[in-house]
């Protein structure tokens, strides 16, 4: 009897033991998994979007955090900071017109308080005749940041996708 019930309180503390270490481990993955919602930061990325197809870059600068960086394929070289952000985008304010997108795939991975968002991006415009166009086609990543509750964006990267190659030969 006496054995059996050592045998009882080591199963006890061993399924104690392995639930404290599986809930750690959970943690130090996700933090509060419980409460995220991948379609949360999908949706930010869509508001921001919106936005930019109707000319206001705006959406784009309230998601953007402080310190962000941005790699774009039209600029030689990275942009550091919501500063720089402002003066490269304040101009083309009222600029841009995207009759229609659509994003692609789109797939949040997180690890605690850094969520990162990939997508492709096509882009259309309506021509006089009723059809639509593609006028861009885009790989993106963005990587959020979680502070203070909210979710922004540290770092952005647009790509073209399959851009046009070189091809090698003589010089």
């Amino acid at each position: 009897m006496r054995s059996e019930m050592k045998e009882t309180t080591m199963q006890r503390t061993t399924l104690l033991t392995l639930a404290v270490f599986a809930t750690a481990i959970a943690a130090s993955w996700g933090g509060d998994s419980a409460g995220f919602r991948p379609e949360a930061i999908v949706a930010l990325e869509r508001a921001a979007i919106d936005r930019w197809c109707a000319g206001d870059p705006q959406g784009y600068l309230e998601t953007y955090a402080p310190d962000v960086t941005y790699f774009d394929p039209s600029l030689e070289r990275r942009i550091d900071g919501l500063g720089a952000m402002k003066e490269l985008l304040t101009p083309i304010a009222g600029k841009i017109k995207i009759d229609r997108y659509e994003m692609i795939g789109p797939k949040v991975q997180r690890q605690g308080d850094v969520a990162v968002l990939t997508y492709n991006l096509v882009n259309y415009a309506r021509l006089p005749d009723g059809t639509e166009k593609v006028t861009s086609r885009w790989n993106v990543t963005e990587m959020y940041r979680r502070t203070g509750g909210k979710w922004k964006i540290a770092h952005s990267h647009f790509s073209f996708t399959k851009p046009g190659r070189k091809q090698a030969g003589p010089e």
